[in-house]
């Protein structure tokens, strides 16, 4: 379920809170202290970018090796100390240091690439209005290296942050408030991204009496919906989550905001719509209500081009690369095991059309004819075949498997159009005539070579989990979110989880 913060100034965060039921407004509420991990690692963030953009700076003067070069009587490595604190400050214009744009998704990334833009763009300005000599080399190297720099710097102190949080530490602490259903939803998403940082730790539903338990795990029930910011103080909570937010109304919300005013607590909501995220939707204000306006996918048209030409064009220069490991891994699988290398399978593709998909063979050649035999051992749930031990697979199988080096040969049909590089899982036939009306989504795009799915545990996934991940990706495709699963795939297959 996606959270999608409401935007409040930071003005009203700073005003106290005041007692002002009379009039309708803000109630009593005790403000809550900044996180302290917040500041800690808003701390580590400045120190980071300090760092690296003075790293920049000495790496292009020593390049550029104008040590002893000075600007109107000032030495450049005083230009580049004073850069430091010039840039850092436009990063803050920029709210590049704003905790809900760190630690998760790309709009922090995003911020720290306009930032230091815009940044080039005024140090541009200055020396063209001034006439200033200044060495367009030594510019030329280090807003693109110092640029670089600092996105390197983001994703590694967000690598700790998500390890931290992994652990139980650096969340915001959540109270979830709503109908029991919509609770329930948001808690099982949070738990399932723990990395996003939001840590349920209270629920306001409207039948308090009855306990809430998700998964096995019992969430503390301190009230419903309208004692929401009075129960704030009593479980610490930093925000507050409205999970499905008809279940308070529109003025319930209106007012929960207006209580919360000045506390330091944030408070987010929860629509219902699910699935969605990202460039589709925009907030479209209409006689004072903020509408949700939900783009449709988009399944043809330029960027669907593009993948096409990218997919093919990458794929063919991976397989160049990769035909001595796979000339390797065909001679391995011919001294060690009777049979064909190569394994040929249908599967589906894109609008329900059949393909032939290839892989290196890594079970018994009779492994079809034995599966029969096996079908009351499978472990995974849904339509899916899956045994962590599976007896068909042979040793060198096993190997291929953990290092996904199996599914090399499928950059074949990438090539030949078949599939993409990023995509959903490619279905068997049988199991998309199993398949829910819904769930037939996934056929609206190419299967990939690898997908959300391949990056967030592959077989350990249930078929909920895999279904879930699959239909986002068709609802969400960008060149973005390409880009990013094919960086997590390299990590998925080093660390070979979910790999058998």
């Amino acid at each position: 379920m996606s959270v999608a913060p409401v935007e409040r100034g930071r003005r009203s965060r700073r005003r106290a809170a005041a007692p002002r039921d009379a009039l309708g407004l803000p109630a009593s509420v005790t403000p809550v202290r900044t996180p302290r991990w917040i500041r800690r690692y808003g701390l580590l963030l400045v120190a980071v970018d300090a760092t690296v953009i003075g790293l920049a700076g000495l790496v292009a003067i020593a390049i550029d090796d104008i040590r002893d070069a000075t600007l109107r009587g000032i030495g450049y490595p005083t230009l580049v100390a004073a850069l430091v604190p010039v840039w850092l400050a436009m990063l803050a214009a920029g709210r590049a240091y704003e905790p809900r744009f760190v630690g998760v998704g790309s709009e922090e990334f995003r911020r720290v690439f306009d930032a230091s833009v815009r940044l080039l763009a005024v140090v541009a300005t200055a020396a063209f209005a001034f006439a200033l000599p200044l060495s367009r080399s030594l510019v030329g190297l280090v807003f693109p290296m110092g640029t670089l720099l600092l996105l390197v710097g983001r994703y590694a102190t967000r690598k700790v942050l998500h390890q931290l949080r992994k652990a139980g530490r650096a969340s915001h602490r959540v109270l979830a408030v709503g109908a029991r259903d919509a609770v329930e939803d948001l808690v099982r998403e949070a738990r399932r991204a723990p990395y996003a940082g939001f840590l349920v730790v209270a629920a306001c539903v409207p039948d308090p009496e009855v306990p809430l338990a998700v998964e096995g795990a019992e969430v503390p029930v301190v009230g419903v919906p309208v004692d929401a910011a009075e129960r704030v103080s009593q479980c610490r909570a930093d925000t507050v989550a409205v999970a499905g937010g008809w279940a308070m109304g529109a003025d319930g919300v209106r007012r929960l905001s207006w209580q919360l005013e000045g506390t330091n607590v944030d408070l987010v909501v929860a629509p219902s719509l699910t699935n969605v995220a990202g460039p589709r939707i925009s907030i479209r204000p209409v006689a004072g209500l903020p509408l949700l306006h939900v783009e449709e996918p988009e399944f043809t048209g330029a960027r669907r081009v593009f993948k096409g030409v990218f997919d093919r064009t990458m794929s063919a220069l991976i397989l160049l690369a990769a035909l001595p490991v796979m000339a390797v891994v065909a001679i391995a699988i011919k001294a060690t095991s009777p049979g064909p290398v190569f394994f040929k399978q249908q599967r589906v593709g894109q609008n329900g059309r059949e393909f032939t998909l290839w892989k290196f063979r890594s079970m018994r050649p009779d492994a079809e004819a034995v599966r029969e035999q096996l079908l009351d051992s499978n472990e995974h749930d849904g339509v899916l075949f899956k045994i962590k031990r599976d007896p068909r697979v042979t040793s060198v199988g096993r190997i291929l498997r953990r290092l996904s080096l199996d599914e090399l040969p499928q950059i074949l049909n990438v090539v030949r159009g078949d599939m993409s590089l990023v995509g959903p899982r490619p279905p068997l036939p049988e199991e998309v005539a199993a398949y829910r009306s819904d769930v037939r989504r996934r056929l609206l795009v190419k299967p990939g070579l690898t997908g959300l799915w391949q990056v967030s545990g592959r077989s350990d996934l249930t078929w909920e989990e895999s279904v879930r991940l699959d239909l986002h990706y068709v609802e969400n495709w960008s060149v973005a979110l390409d880009a990013m699963i094919l960086w997590k795939t390299v990590g998925a297959v080093l660390r070979g989880r979910g790999a058998y």
